[in-house]
């Protein structure tokens, strides 16, 4: 992975971190304007970071690139790099030198040196095998590519992807496990694998509404599927608990409903309507007498 921009105006003009695109460089056969990349690269080790200065001789020369990426002329380049993996090549030529089917079997390749390290759990080093194999098919690839060719390069990328997730839950990486999730869902919305790979980093993330929403469509095509209705019990169990502890904390913050008073005893009441009628009929009986 690399960032790159000239020295001189800061420019930047390639950015393979953001496109989430490792670039892949095979030594002894790079092109000219790789030549000092290749020379810092070759002093670096697996997963390391690196700043290098490379000058306008050892990068895009006296002419500079007008295409892409647009480099101007006699400029010295600064790189911001990570070495992703570093072994000998298998392939035996460039990347962009091969054919479609050449690049697909080279990335399957990957994926299964990726797969075997994933069973010792060797998973940094599965996860770079992963990377290696998905920087066959970047997306200019990818768009070029229709029908059958298409369908098999995606049969190969998406399982990279999803190893990737698998890889990352293990190391609780959530949030770039979801992202590895969501492209396979952008290509295939009903992918299973994706789908409940992604609920599961979701429910992790205290993200239960959006999780349960993943884990019930892949229930809609994996109804039989006994993890899936785990965690959706698990999902509900979860909710229920919560319900409890919010219930107790609204009641320890409110208080103790109160008790309903006693009625007042009404005998009070009778005494003095007694007391009054007495008196209306005394009041009545002088009345009579007067006249």
């Amino acid at each position: 992975m690399l960032l790159a921009w000239t020295e001189s105006t800061q420019h930047k003009f390639e950015d393979t971190w953001e496109e989430q695109r490792p670039l892949e460089l095979v030594l002894g056969k790079e092109k000219n304007e790789m030549t000092g990349l290749a020379i810092g690269l070759s002093s670096m080790k697996s997963g390391e970071r690196a700043r290098l200065h490379v000058g306008w001789e050892l990068g895009y020369g006296k002419e500079g690139s007008f295409s892409f990426p647009n480099v101007p002329p006699m400029a010295d380049i600064i790189y911001e790099v990570e070495l992703i993996g570093f072994d000998e090549t298998k392939e035996g030529k460039a990347r962009a030198d091969m054919t479609v089917e050449e690049r697909i079997v080279s990335a399957d390749r990957r994926k299964m040196d990726g797969n075997a390290l994933f069973k010792e759990e060797k998973l940094e080093e599965a996860m770079q095998q992963y990377e290696m194999a998905i920087a066959y098919m970047g997306d200019d690839f990818m768009f070029q590519l229709f029908g059958k060719h298409r369908d098999m390069a995606l049969a190969v990328k998406n399982p990279c992807h999803l190893n990737m997730a698998a890889c990352l839950i293990k190391l609780k990486r959530y949030d770039e496990a979801i992202m590895q999730c969501s492209i396979v869902l952008a290509e295939d919305e009903n992918n299973v694998k994706a789908l409940f790979r992604r609920g599961k980093c979701r429910a992790e993330l205290g993200q239960t509404d959006t999780a349960r929403e993943d884990f019930l469509k892949a229930r809609k095509f994996a109804p039989e599927d006994k993890a899936i209705a785990r965690e959706l019990r698990l999902l509900a169990e979860h909710d229920k608990a919560l319900y409890q502890k919010q219930k107790e904390i609204y009641k320890g913050l409110f208080g103790p409903r109160p008790e309903p008073k006693p009625k007042r005893s009404n005998r009070l009441v009778l005494f003095w309507h007694w007391l009054l009628s007495l008196f209306y009929r005394l009041f009545k009986r002088g009345g009579h007498k007067a006249d």
